[in-house]
């Protein structure tokens, strides 16, 4: 929700609902890995969470150097800053989530608790599950960037705090790589 909150605040009410198509994206393809059986992997295998826990982390670091050394305003001698395409921000969301090992030990530990394998093949519970999780989480979303955006339109004109979404946009990043790497608890 901060990762939306913050693209939406730095680059617009679009760039933070493609973000979240991205991350809701991410969420499907966790659902689907989780329903072919592939998530139990990173309970069998400590190293593969960790694998993707890192990468993930490192990933983040990424997007936080990226964030902080773009530049809001053109200068003499550099080019004015050009905010990522939508589907480069899309990508972000995507990556973001996918390269993040507890969705899918949140998947793991949710959704088993709603399966019946006495009504029908599970994996299609599970995604029907997941497809119940993102519109929800949509929703929720929608007014999360609606009043980013809002609150970004506020302060547009306010030359001072122009700059202030992107180096939040990177604390939020940075926050979350640090959480990935700190947090081993699986």
């Amino acid at each position: 929700m901060i990762l939306v909150a913050a693209r939406s605040a730095a680059q617009g009410q679009m760039a933070g609902l493609v973000t979240q198509f991205g991350i809701s994206a991410g969420s499907i393809i966790h659902a689907v890995i989780l329903a072919l059986g592939l998530s139990q992997l990173f309970l069998a295998v400590p190293y593969a969470y960790d694998f993707v826990r890192y990468l993930g982390a490192a990933y983040l670091l990424y997007l936080a150097w990226q964030a902080i050394t773009s530049r809001d305003r053109p200068s003499s001698k550099a080019p004015a800053h050009k905010h990522p395409s939508l589907d480069v921000i899309f990508r972000q969301g995507l990556l973001t989530n996918l390269l993040n090992p507890k969705v899918a030990l949140f998947y793991l530990a949710l959704f088993p608790q709603f399966l019946n394998p006495e009504k029908g093949f599970v994996g299609i519970q599970i995604l029907v599950l997941a497809t119940i999780f993102v519109v929800i989480d949509l929703v929720v979303h929608a007014v999360v960037i609606w009043l980013a955006g809002v609150g970004r339109s506020l302060s547009k004109n306010k030359w001072a705090f122009t700059k202030w979404p992107r180096y939040f946009l990177a604390l939020v990043f940075g926050g979350l790589a640090a959480k990935l790497v700190f947090d081993g608890q699986r």
